[in-house]
């Protein structure tokens, strides 16, 4: 049984993004009494999206404290907020997305509930390009530039993304409501709309492998800009690899590994690194010890 559900939770990757929802979301009170979390450590920013409202969360989502800070009268950046996710993104990309994002993980086990062999040959939506698009857009209008210029009266502005976008914090609000009935009693047309946004990334994660962090997640965008750069980036061995093809055939996101091996689509969840049978594919230290391996740094969208 062990076996069964490690095998369902994806190994060791999906150990690890378990351990990092579990930890990020380990006030358990919150979930009985349908309260949040307001202790020191609220203050301090997870690096996966995390939401506030979560009845567990134990920090911030990284995008809801930049909109918070940009919102905020008289606070035009953070550079605690603004650091900390370059910092995430110097070092790591977007590693993060595959490894510690709690709503990835979520997308992750939607796409493990078995269906019909054959419905799950559509590897990406038509337009996927455009539709990959769509991250960048909403990172530079909805978390940065409306809530800086999009004020009220004493100047402050909203969180535009997490009102009306985010569907992570949509779960969080449906964890939160659960055990909250004066909450229940007040949502309206605003919470009608972010389910139905909820309910397609659900659906849409069982036959197309993330599409939220394909088409929506602004973080994964700022991750995304980093992969070429980053400490812990892919390069091909090109004395070794003879372009099977078998990397891109195992990758969900449907990337060409040889020639865009640090795409800002790739999360890093490093199926292509297990599949290669040259060992081709160097990560991390690999890169910089071996002399031989291809730096591409092509950071294209998939």
């Amino acid at each position: 049984m062990a076996r069964s559900f490690t095998r369902f939770i994806g190994g060791t990757r999906g150990m690890v993004q378990l351990g990092t929802a579990l930890v990020s979301n380990a006030y358990v009170k919150g979930f009985f009494e349908g309260t949040i979390y307001k202790g020191d450590t609220k203050a301090i920013c997870v690096p996966g999206l995390n939401c506030y409202a979560c009845p567990g969360a134990l920090g911030s989502c990284p995008i809801g404290s930049l909109q918070a800070v940009l919102g905020s009268r008289g606070n035009y950046f953070s550079w605690y907020v603004g650091g900390l996710i370059v910092a995430f993104g110097a070092f790591l990309g977007r590693f993060t997305c595959g490894w510690l994002c709690p709503f990835g993980f979520f997308q992750d086990l939607l796409y493990r509930i078995p269906i019909p062999k054959g419905m799950r040959k559509l590897r990406k939506l038509p337009g996927e390009r455009y539709l990959a698009m769509i991250r960048h857009m909403l990172l530079v209008v909805m978390v940065i530039l409306l809530p800086l210029f999009a004020v009220d009266f004493i100047g402050q502005g909203s969180p535009w993304f997490c009102t009306w976008v985010c569907p992570s914090g949509t779960l969080s609000g449906l964890l939160l409501l659960a055990g909250n009935e004066s909450l229940r009693e007040v949502v309206g047309w605003l919470f009608a709309w972010k389910n139905l946004i909820l309910i397609v990334t659900v659906v849409l994660s069982i036959f197309v492998y993330r599409p939220f962090c394909r088409y929506l997640c602004p973080l994964g965008a700022i991750y995304g800009y980093f992969n070429p750069i980053a400490l812990y980036r892919f390069s091909i061995d090109k004395e070794k690899c003879t372009r099977c093809g078998v990397c891109q055939r195992v990758c969900k996101l449907d990337i060409d590994v040889f020639d865009h091996p640090n795409s800002s689509a790739c999360i890093r969840c490093g199926d292509c690194i297990k599949a290669c049978p040259h060992d081709a594919i160097l990560h991390g230290a690999q890169v910089f010890t071996n002399p031989s391996a291809s730096q591409n740094a092509s950071g294209c969208p998939q």
